[in-house]
Formats: structure tokens, sequence, C-alpha cells
């Protein structure tokens, strides 16, 4: 059981691009799925720069979630202008999460939210981060679970700030699961010692389960864990 989560209890994972929650909550996401309980993937962004085709991250995207067997994934915003500036449509993005007709709080009424945790450097993870606390306050529709995940670039960068990671999730079993669907991301991924390479991610959590006696672990935020 992870997470204290049964069969029929839902979660919603919020992920600024198309790969961030494989990278970041992979294991977790894995984990879940193997348990029944139901993930759903809410991708943010996409639009097109050098090294990013929308057509092709939303068939990586497409593939992953497949791999990792969530329930249903949705892309909000692709080559629009708040796709391509997401700080100066906060107002826009915490509609989106909270109530979006798609996959949101309000439409799936999720016993936890997975987000960006605080500390990125990355921008687009600091909106999306923002958005999604204001999002889950406390209302009818906000979940009683909110946990943040890191992705490998702030953690082996240093850049992640928030020191609040007390909750582990033991991925040893479903590792060569999110190895599966970070290879979906083949436009993204990089050669070691790359923070964003298979040999990376692997390290990371190998050190990650080494703090908390397992083989392979995520470490994550809590913002709000009510039991």
């Amino acid at each position: 059981m992870v997470l204290g989560l049964t069969p029929g209890d839902s979660v919603l994972v919020v992920s600024p691009h198309h790969d961030d929650d494989a990278l970041g909550a992979g294991g977790t996401i894995a984990r879940l799925t193997a348990d029944g309980i139901d993930v759903h993937v809410l991708a943010i962004y996409c639009h097109t720069h050098p090294g990013s085709d929308p057509g092709i991250r939303t068939a990586e995207f497409d593939e992953a979630c497949n791999v990792l067997g969530v329930t249903s994934h949705h892309t909000a915003w692709t080559d629009t202008a708040a796709a391509a500036g997401p700080g100066t449509h906060l107002r826009e993005l915490v509609h989106l999460i909270e109530a979006g007709p798609h996959v949101s709080l309000r439409a799936l009424r999720p016993s936890a939210l997975l987000l960006p945790a605080a500390g990125s450097f990355h921008q687009d993870h600091q909106a999306v981060h923002t958005a999604g606390i204001a999002a889950a306050r406390p209302s009818p529709h906000a979940p009683r679970i909110v946990l943040g995940y890191v992705g490998p670039e702030d953690a082996a960068w240093g850049q992640h700030t928030d020191a609040r990671r007390p909750l582990a999730v033991d991925t040893s079993g479903v590792w060569e699961t999110k190895a599966k669907a970070l290879t979906c991301y083949g436009s993204q991924l990089r050669e070691a010692p790359h923070p964003r390479s298979l040999a990376t991610i692997r390290a990371l959590d190998t050190a990650a389960g080494s703090f908390v006696g397992t083989r392979m672990a995520e470490l994550l935020t809590v913002y709000r864990l009510v039991v």
C-alpha cells in the first residue's frame, strides 16, 4: 500500500512538461498503478522551440503514460501564449489545476496531488508549484495528501532548497518500469553525466534508497498529509 491509498482512490499528478512526472515521480506512479490506484497526469505546457517538437513530445508522453499504467493523461496548453510564458498566466494556471474540464481537482476529487516541489531552478516548475499549492487550498475538492517531487536536474545541480523531504517511496520493485517510461522520451534524455541520463537518475534513486534502507527510492516533500 503506497501513501495509505487503496483501490478506488485516485491521484492527480501535475507535470510542467511532458516528461517531468516520470523524471521526478515515475517510480511512485508505477507503485500506485501496480496497487490499483487510478493515476491521472496533467501536463501543462508544450510549445515549439529548438529541440522540442510538440508532435514528438506528445507521442513520447502517450507512450510513457501507457508504460506507467496511468488511467488518463492530458496536455493543457500547446503552442499558446500561456505555454510560452506560464509565469505571466498564473491565474489561468491555478484555475486549470483546480477546475479544468479534463483532469483537475474538481473533476477528479483525488485523494492525493503530486506536483513539482518548491525550489526548482526552472521558472515553469516554480509557476506550477505556486499554482498547485493555491489550487489545493482547503475546499470541498481539496486532496488530503499534497506532495512535491524533485527532478534530477534540481537534485543533481543542488538547486533544490526545500529541505522538507521526509517521505520516501520504495521504488526498488518498479524501477525498471520507471526506466522503461523514461526511455520513451528519446528526444529529452541525454548521455551521462548529464542529470537527465538514465545512469544519473539511477544513481540519484539509489542514493535516495540508501538514506532509508532500500535499494531504490524517491524522496517526496510533504505539504499536506491528513490521516
